[in-house]
């Protein structure tokens, strides 16, 4: 009898503990992210294909639980990048450094909102603009020019809770970014960026 009443008493305090994360809260993450494209372009008329090196960052994301298992999210970064344009009928051309603005916006799932670790995925929008568009000093270019790009982002992470409303992140993403670039207004390029990012960070609930 007495092992019932104990057996009893935990699954009462089981189902009476508050889920992590509900309607009407709020998730702020910092993260360490590395951005690493996969590039690939169509440049016109020199033919060739595209690098951009890997940029490692921090990130700050504001997410905000609409229902104790959908939660909406808002992910804010710079990334900075080196360019170069590779094995074109001119050779390999250095295009300096561009950095960009991703501000994407996210709607999630969230698979155990009251447990210990709560893995989520997520699907949304991008939208990326690029500026401080900066050629190496000494080109013999003048204007390079990166058209900004609207796209889908899809993610996911888990969150490992700490205790005390604070948890660790892991997390993943998946960004289609496409840019059109235009060089002297001579030659034209098609680039694909299409960065997967992965982060750590730390977060919590307010």
């Amino acid at each position: 009898m007495k092992k019932l009443l104990l057996a009893a008493t935990a699954l009462a305090m089981t189902a009476a503990a508050p889920a992590f994360a509900e309607s009407g809260d709020w998730l702020i993450r910092l993260r360490a992210i590395d951005v690493m494209p996969n590039e690939g372009a169509s440049i016109d008329p020199i033919g060739g294909d595209v690098d951009i090196d890997n940029s490692i960052v921090p990130e700050l994301d504001i997410t905000y639980f609409f229902q104790d298992q959908w939660a909406v999210e808002l992910i804010l970064g710079v990334t900075p990048h080196d360019v170069s344009a590779v094995g074109t009928a001119a050779d390999d051309i250095d295009l300096g450094e561009v950095t960009l603005l991703p501000p994407t916006l996210t709607v999630q799932y969230h698979f155990n909102p009251e447990g210990t670790v709560r893995p989520y995925a997520g699907a949304g929008i991008n939208y990326t603009h690029f500026f401080d568009k900066n050629l190496p000093s000494g080109s013999a270019l003048s204007t390079i020019d990166y058209d900004a790009s609207l796209a889908l982002a899809v993610q996911a992470g888990i969150d490992f809770d700490m205790g005390n409303d604070w948890f660790f992140n892991v997390d993943a993403k998946y960004i289609d970014i496409n840019t059109d670039v235009t060089i002297d207004g001579a030659i034209t390029a098609d680039v694909d960026i299409d960065p997967v990012i992965i982060g750590l960070g730390f977060g919590r609930r307010f």
